[in-house]
């Protein structure tokens, strides 16, 4: 014997599918921020990298010196 009939167990069901629903969405959310800014971070470091291979070798060594 179920604990509700099953007419009365729905409105459990469907909220129970929308708390899922929800965290699934929560989720993507979540990790769609994450990725846009570990793309931004990865572009920023690719411009960096343009910049110090553009830089002569010899104006680099006096640089750190």
């Amino acid at each position: 014997m179920p604990a509700l009939p099953l007419d009365d167990a729905g409105p459990y069901v469907a909220a129970a599918y929308l708390v899922f629903l929800a965290l699934i969405l929560i989720y993507v959310a979540i990790m769609a921020s994450k990725l846009a800014r570990i793309e931004r971070d990865l572009v920023e470091l690719s411009e960096l990298a343009e910049r110090r291979r553009a830089v002569p070798d010899e104006e680099r060594e006096a640089v750190h010196r």
